[in-house]
């Protein structure tokens, strides 16, 4: 009876599989479908709460450093404020000698335009100048520096949501542990698993932001060297897309390129030392540096982070390519903190062989665990 009982069930558990598939499916169509309708208030708590990720790691330093939690998290943000008050007014001002400047920048790369259609024509290629001038049409430019000036000013609006949203996060982290044991009966598994998920989390995001301030910084030094125009724009052109996957760094490096190729003072050997300086950058810190400092149990697969580039950007819009690697590395981080979820973690990375997701294990398992703080 036991073996027929067992048998039963087994076979039971194979008919539901595909229903069980099914539904799950269908859950995440209607789950992937919510987020798309409602990415407009998404994409604002989600960039608050990364933020207030990175923020944690100073307020924690400063707590152990002997203050108080609220006064370290008030420090932390007045410190955030001021820094980030410092480069908006920098890039603002970057920003706004670009716009001014936006109608000479048009006529050269205008005159570029039809220097390269006249040496086509003259290599007998068959090129109708004034089809393609209608692309161009120099008349037609100013209707797009009103929507780039509006959508600044919305831009404007969300970083201030942001900022309150972080806020308001980084004071409700203070007794959030608190919450979590009265919420739950036996509240000693789930803090593990959050605590685990939180320190590999903080690590990723830690260390993706210093590698992008360090791609921002030789950016903005690279440009000054060459001597292109609005160095500071492009650093943190930079710093932004060094967050979106595989072609992040290439969107990056075309406009400080392109504009330097048509400079009075530029030309094509300066655009091409700037071109192998923004290889050079991305190859040693993309390629030798980051996996180095973030280890292979925290990387992600080519395939992977380009399908998720596709799809959160499907998803988000231009935010949601930002966000792309964040997102996957939390999904996968969340998956690889529980025992049953993990081996989905491990679809999504790189490949590495069982002993070396061993001994990273192992290494992070030597890491004291976080104190509960009040």
């Amino acid at each position: 009876m036991p073996k027929l009982s067992e048998e039963n069930e087994r076979l039971e558990n194979y008919r539901s599989m595909p229903l069980n598939a099914t539904l799950s499916l269908a859950a995440l169509v209607v789950i992937v479908a919510g987020m798309k309708a409602g990415s407009s208030l998404l994409v604002p708590l989600l960039l608050a709460f990364f933020i207030a990720v990175v923020c944690t790691s100073p307020v924690q330093w400063l707590h152990r450093c002997g203050l108080p939690m609220r006064a370290a998290v008030f420090l932390t943000l007045l410190v955030l404020l001021g820094l980030v008050s410092l480069l908006g007014l920098l890039v603002v001002n970057s920003f706004s000698t670009f716009v001014n400047s936006l109608p000479d920048i048009e006529t050269r790369l205008y005159e570029a335009y039809w220097s390269v259609l006249n040496r086509l024509s003259d290599m007998g290629l068959a090129i109708d100048p004034d089809q393609l001038n209608s692309l161009f049409d120099t008349q037609s430019g100013t209707t797009w520096v009103p929507a780039i000036l509006s959508e600044i000013g919305n831009l404007f609006m969300q970083s201030i949501i942001v900022s309150l949203l972080v806020v308001f996060m980084m004071f409700e982290t203070l007794n959030f542990r608190d919450k979590v044991s009265l919420a739950l009966e036996n509240p000693v598994p789930s803090l593990k698993r959050f605590a685990e998920f939180s320190r590999t989390f903080k690590r990723y995001l830690a260390v993706k932001t210093i590698i992008s301030l360090a791609t921002a910084v030789l950016v903005w030094l690279s440009c000054l060297l060459v001597g292109v125009e609005f160095p500071l724009l492009w650093a943190v052109l930079a710093f932004a897309l060094n967050f979106i996957p595989n072609i992040g760094s290439a969107i990056a490096a075309v406009p400080p390129v392109l504009l330097l190729l048509v400079s009075q003072d530029g030309g094509v050997w300066q655009a091409f030392l700037l071109s192998l300086a923004y290889l050079g950058i991305n190859f040693v810190l993309g390629n030798l540096v980051e996996p180095r400092l973030m280890g292979r149990a925290l990387g992600l697969s080519t395939l992977v982070a380009f399908v998720s580039l596709v799809v959160w950007g499907w998803i988000f819009g231009a935010a949601g390519m930002l966000l792309s690697v964040l997102l996957t590395m939390t999904l996968k981080i969340a998956l690889d903190s529980h025992p049953q979820t993990r081996w989905m973690a491990h679809l999504l990375g790189p490949g590495t062989r069982f002993s070396e997701q061993k001994s990273d294990r192992l290494r992070d398992a030597d890491k004291p665990p976080l104190k509960r703080e009040h």
